[in-house]
């Protein structure tokens, strides 16, 4: 394998023509300006206004419409894209997920957003850290910070780049120049770099008391650490840096009432701690890194649209029927019944397989509606059996079934939608509900996002504690989260030992669903069964050789999704397939295309790879 001892200039710097076929903002002349001499960066100020563009990011990725985020959910167990009026979305990955394929588009797919907007977030990032010696501070605390803060945003832009393709360009220096000489890193030692990096960061990042809202915080350095350690196959030092932040006095878990709604009798602290007003409220202390989402700010489209991109599309006209036959439902705003106003208005951008609605909350053959996050008495958890019909037509003629719960089948057996992939699957309302006053059908206004939440903390740790076989602490961390949510079984370690990573899985599905990057977090854990050899609670074990032909990814997923290879079909002919190589993404055609004085490597599985050369062996400063 071709290994280096040092990178330099010719290495180190991504390309501004590394983009000129996809029509990115990476065209866009502005970020050359900070080499303009009235934009100077050299104080403390100009480099702070560098890391908050990098920070815009954040909003982007989570708060839009067909958000990338929630590419992470399709290509996972745990959702598919819903979409079933047209054969564009990208739901037979077999046929579908290619090079040349159109990669960032919302009737597509947003896999190439993180291509493309990752090495910009990089780029802005290594402005910083190449310029700040050169820059004046007011302290050497106040410096550190600032460059620890640089380094966890190019590490958390490394850990979901590496873990979506793979194999990729390492860029560690400023960009002066177009540069269009580029060769593939291996992500083994892309991440041993950034473990250091993050070391330094975790030291000199304050802690979140100590710093504005949406800033990047000490907690959140330990916990992308901790991820990296598990990559790694450190899990005592997973457990160790998660135990400061669980432990450090700053962080707790949300166990009490409070906020906009505490007075709400029917309501619980799952509910308060996911209220837009309340997520960066002191009182809750739950939160290690925050998206702040508001009007005005730089990146918000003026909402989060988290609603159209995962609730049904219920209000489809004729697609749900009255057990006699009529259209039952209307999401035309002002209705007397007013569904959209009550819920908001989806399109089924992301579709729960039945393992996320169903699945994870029924043990031992009981469905916990206890467990607050699937309480359905209090209207946390929606099913669409609780909606009613609200057709004004059906008001109008007179038809019985106005205002009467919705059913799926009628007395003879007939099924009563003709759609249910897009328009009937249940939701967790508590999640999904961002007031959105400016439209007249509310699809997710703006409001801050979790991007890490100490819950997961909690499930990384727990996670180590599987790995190294400690079933107990393991359960006893799960069971942490459980208590908290009022759930009614508590796991024991013969649980966990019996499921293993399975447990943490669960859980993360029950409290993390619209939160974390689902395919990220379960590449994480295929390498981690690869690089170890541990044994998965499939029976099977895994070897890093033959990463893309056998993988946990995949096992994962046609294990208990229901739509993927499971023979499932769209309207417009796209079943649900997908392959073990699709553990990775393909690196996109006009990336490799238009580096014409460098190779970057295709991912195995799809066309390009006969091009490939041994990628290269980062090896240190």
């Amino acid at each position: 394998m071709k290994t280096i001892m040092k990178y330099k200039a010719a290495i180190l710097s991504f390309t501004i023509c590394f983009f000129c076929s996809c029509g990115s903002d990476f065209l866009n002349p502005d970020p050359l300006s900070f080499y303009a001499p009235e934009n100077a960066l050299t104080d403390e100020a100009g480099l702070q206004a560098v890391l908050d563009k990098a920070m815009t990011t954040f909003r982007g990725e989570f708060c839009t419409d067909q958000a990338p985020f929630c590419t992470n959910m399709k290509y996972s167990d745990i959702a598919v894209d819903g979409t079933t009026d047209k054969a564009t979305p990208w739901q037979d990955l077999n046929n579908q997920m290619l090079p040349d394929g159109k990669n960032d588009d919302l009737a597509y797919t947003r896999i190439g957003w993180y291509w493309d907007n990752s090495f910009i977030n990089i780029k802005n990032c290594n402005t910083i850290i190449n310029r700040i010696d050169q820059a004046t501070f007011k302290s050497e605390e106040s410096k550190n910070a600032l460059l620890g803060s640089a380094y966890f945003v190019r590490a958390y832009r490394y850990y979901m780049k590496t873990l979506q393709y793979g194999d990729v360009p390492l860029v560690l220096e400023e960009l002066t120049e177009p540069k269009v000489d580029y060769y593939t890193t291996t992500k083994e030692s892309i991440w041993l770099k950034m473990i250091k990096d993050l070391e330094f960061a975790a030291k000199h990042v304050p802690e979140a008391n100590k710093v504005n809202g949406g800033q990047v915080t000490k907690a959140a350095c330990k916990h992308l650490l901790a991820k990296y350690y598990l990559l790694e196959g450190r899990f005592d030092d997973a457990i160790r840096i998660t135990t400061e932040v669980i432990s450090g006095g700053v962080h707790k878990l949300c166990t009490e009432r409070f906020g906009a709604d505490k007075g709400v009798a029917n309501k619980d602290v799952v509910w308060d701690m996911f209220r837009i007003e309340n997520k960066s409220l002191p009182e809750n202390t739950e939160g290690l890194l925050l998206a702040i989402n508001r009007y005005g700010m730089e990146g918000n489209t003026n909402g989060t649209y988290v609603m159209r991109n995962a609730l049904p599309y219920y209000g489809l006209t004729g697609v749900i029927k009255t057990p006699n036959g009529a259209n039952g439902l209307s999401d035309a705003a002002k209705n007397e019944i007013g569904l959209v106003e009550k819920y908001g208005r989806g399109i089924s951008r992301i579709r729960p397989t039945w393992y996320a609605q169903k699945g994870v909350w029924t043990i031992n053959k009981v469905e916990d509606f206890s467990d607050y996050r699937h309480r359905t008495d209090n209207e946390n958890w929606m099913t669409m059996e609780m909606l009613v019909y609200n057709s004004p037509a059906l008001k109008k003629n007179g038809n019985e079934w106005y205002g009467k719960n919705l059913q799926l089948y009628n007395e003879q057996g007939n099924i009563l939608c003709n759609d249910t992939i897009r328009c009937w699957f249940s939701w967790p309302h508590y999640k999904t509900w961002y007031p959105d006053p400016d439209r007249v059908q509310p699809q997710g206004g703006p409001g801050d996002f979790y991007i890490f939440r100490l819950a997961e903390t909690y499930l990384l740790r727990a996670e180590a504690y599987v790995w190294k076989g400690e079933w107990q602490k393991a359960a006893d961390d799960i069971n942490t989260i459980r208590k908290r949510a009022n759930a009614q079984y508590m796991y024991s370690a013969a649980d966990i030992e019996k499921q293993k990573t399975g447990a943490v899985l669960d859980e993360r599905a029950r409290e993390l669903y619209y939160e974390e990057p689902r395919k990220v977090e379960l590449t994480r854990m295929a390498i981690i069964y690869a690089r170890t050899g541990i044994s998965c609670y499939n029976g099977k074990t895994y070897t890093m050789d033959r990463l893309t032909e056998d993988n946990f990814w995949y096992d994962r997923v046609v294990e208990v999704s229901d739509f993927y290879n499971k023979g499932v079909r769209t309207p417009y002919g796209n079943y649900f397939t997908c392959s073990p190589f699709h553990i990775f993404w393909p690196i996109p055609s006009y990336a490799i295309n238009t580096n014409s004085g460098g190779i970057i490597n295709q991912n195995k599985g799809y066309p390009g790879t006969e091009k490939n050369v041994p990628p290269l062996v980062y090896e240190g400063d």
